[in-house]
């Protein structure tokens, strides 16, 4: 690990200044930015500790939702009484996510920050375009098992690896931030990540320094709460395929409400809301699912063995379609 400067900020506009300067980081739980510079990925000349700041309250909005301090951890987070009865699609997402002992450190505001695990992007000897732009992306042609299907583009095909951001994606979540000129701004979570297009190495909308210190979830969505992750492994795995919703069916077996993100298959996490407009209003019969499936991946591209992906998404799809009509669920 190479040398870098050490500071703790007392206050978000302390942080913001103090991380302004270039090849300044962040670090709160450090579960991926550590492990990143034990391996010169990223190479931080100065590292900037939130830990201190008072961002790790939950509180109820006006408005009947949540604001959620940025230093909150996945686990406080998952195991918290209002997100457990309100939003359990997010607290399921988080459960699915990493160990118990990464969740009692990985934060929130983190946790939408953390990095691809694309082979490539690990692998330092390797060209990596989102590591060192213009050196190319070897997973197109290379192993990309893993890798995604939708968002991508000639210079990278990295999936995003958070479940908790998927979750965040469906519930329309805010992320408010605060920048080094002491202003401050909210970021609807759908426009915060930037797809690879030629400039994969740039992957959220924050300048330098910005400082995320809440995310606020709008009232809660009646329906069935489900987070489905389809993965190699039980525990302690990153999704394949993965697939976040609220589903609400009436008696007679109609889709009052239909909301689907999905992970594991985008380059950031993925939804597509003319797919919820199409299943919105009908009984989801097999026809109706096939024809969603088809829309959610008109766009999609396999690169050799990613390419089951794309049936694995369709019957994720169907399964939890099927599940809402059958009453299952929270």
């Amino acid at each position: 690990m190479k040398r870098f400067e050490y500071s703790r900020a007392d206050a978000p506009e302390q942080a913001a200044i103090s991380a302004s300067t270039k090849d300044a980081s962040f670090i709160a739980g450090g579960t991926n930015l550590l492990d990143l510079m034990k391996l010169e990925i990223e190479t931080p000349i100065k590292l900037v500790d939130i830990t201190r700041l008072e961002l790790e309250q939950v509180e109820t909005t006006a408005e009947g939702g949540l604001r959620i301090g940025t230093l909150v951890t996945n686990s406080d987070l998952a195991a918290h009484p209002e997100v457990i009865a309100n939003y359990p699609v997010l607290s399921r997402a988080i459960l699915a996510g990493a160990t118990g002992q990464l969740r009692n450190k990985a934060t929130t505001g983190g946790n939408f920050l953390q990095r691809t695990r694309c082979y490539y992007f690990y692998q330092t000897d390797s060209a990596c375009n989102k590591r060192e732009p213009g050196t190319g992306c070897p997973a197109i042609n290379g192993e990309n098992r893993t890798l995604a299907i939708l968002g991508t583009s000639d210079a990278c095909i990295a999936q995003h690896p958070s479940d908790m951001a998927v979750a965040m994606r469906l519930l329309d979540a805010t992320i408010e931030t605060v920048k080094a000129d002491g202003s401050t701004r909210s970021i609807n979570v759908k426009d915060f990540y930037c797809l690879p297009k030629d400039m994969p190495h740039i992957e959220n909308v924050l300048e330098a320094g910005e400082l995320i210190t809440h995310v606020v979830l709008p009232a809660p969505i009646k329906g069935m709460h489900t987070y489905d992750k389809v993965r190699d492994r039980a525990s302690y795995a990153f999704a394949l395929v993965s697939c976040a919703a609220v589903i609400d069916a009436n008696d007679s077996g109609n889709l009052k409400t239909v909301r689907l993100a999905f992970g594991g298959i985008g380059t950031e996490p993925w939804r597509n809301e003319e797919v919820e407009s199409l299943l919105t209003g009908t009984d989801g019969n097999n026809d109706v699912i096939a024809q969603a499936a088809d829309l959610l991946l008109n766009d999609a591209k396999g690169n050799g063995q990613n390419d089951f992906k794309i049936p694995l998404t369709r019957r994720l799809l169907k399964q939890v379609i099927q599940r809402a009509l059958a009453g299952e669920g929270a």
